[in-house]
């Protein structure tokens, strides 16, 4: 897609920010810029580097009528963006963190797949942590602004332990023993749907891929210190958040 000269300006806006780390005031609806667009600045950011997954996020309805938009967005997930505790958060412009799970693909999901077959491609569920990272002062932007920063990906935990059913109930987690955010995962739909929504407008997963499914908790400062996602059952997720 050829980009229009206020998709190349926003593009450079983020390229900017993000190579400067510092925030830039949001435009709104005023830069002239759709979705069709913001993915295609999405995918110049990350141009030559492979795709390691997907999140999706703006899934609730209400979210969505409030952003303009009917549907989820989605970022990519690129392999330095997959990291492990404990995690600098000097890495990142203005981070927050966000309860989530997330399945690994054994097998592709092709763009006409139904939930039926998007189920039987997942090799396993693990809890994780989305760390957002916005260029976008206060994390105040438009749709098409969030989707061309790459749906404020900054990186992503992955529990240690592959969980062989997809979790169902609620997802809590702590830092430094504190309750901070908290949401059922009932809220997040039919994930088997949401995983044929995104292979539809990616053209495609591949086995080895993995997909965040966003949220149900809203997200809140991160600091240092001890994280802990605890979901469903035993399972939990425990990393360290450091200052340097």
């Amino acid at each position: 897609m050829e980009l229009s000269a206020d998709a190349l300006a926003l593009l450079e806006d983020v390229r900017q920010a993000r190579a400067s780390r510092r925030t830039i005031v949001s435009r709104g609806g005023a830069r002239g810029v759709d979705l069709a667009a913001a993915y295609a600045i999405q995918a110049a950011l990350g141009e030559g580097v492979p795709v390691k997954g997907y999140k999706l996020g703006l899934l609730s309805p209400a979210k969505q009528a409030q952003m303009g938009i009917d549907a989820p967005i989605y970022g990519r997930i690129y392999p330095a963006m997959m990291l492990e505790s404990p995690v600098r958060l000097t890495r990142f412009i203005q981070p927050r963190i966000e309860p989530e799970v997330a399945a690994v693909l054994r097998a592709p999901v092709m763009p006409d797949a139904t939930p039926g077959a998007a189920a039987a491609a997942i090799g396993g569920w693990f809890l994780g942590v989305d760390l957002l990272d916005s260029v976008w002062e206060g994390y105040r932007f438009s749709a098409a602004e969030v989707v061309a920063d790459n749906s404020s990906g900054g990186g992503f935990l992955i529990g240690a332990r592959l969980i062989d059913r997809q979790p169902n109930g609620v997802l809590r987690l702590y830092l430094n023993g504190t309750l901070r955010t908290e949401g059922d995962l009932r809220a997040l739909g039919d994930l088997h749907q949401r995983l044929c929504w995104l292979a539809t407008m990616v053209g495609g997963l591949s086995a080895g891929q993995v997909v965040f499914f966003g949220s149900p908790a809203a997200a809140t400062p991160a600091e240092p210190g001890a994280l802990e996602v605890i979901g469903p059952g035993a399972d939990c997720l425990i990393a360290r958040l450091e200052a340097e």
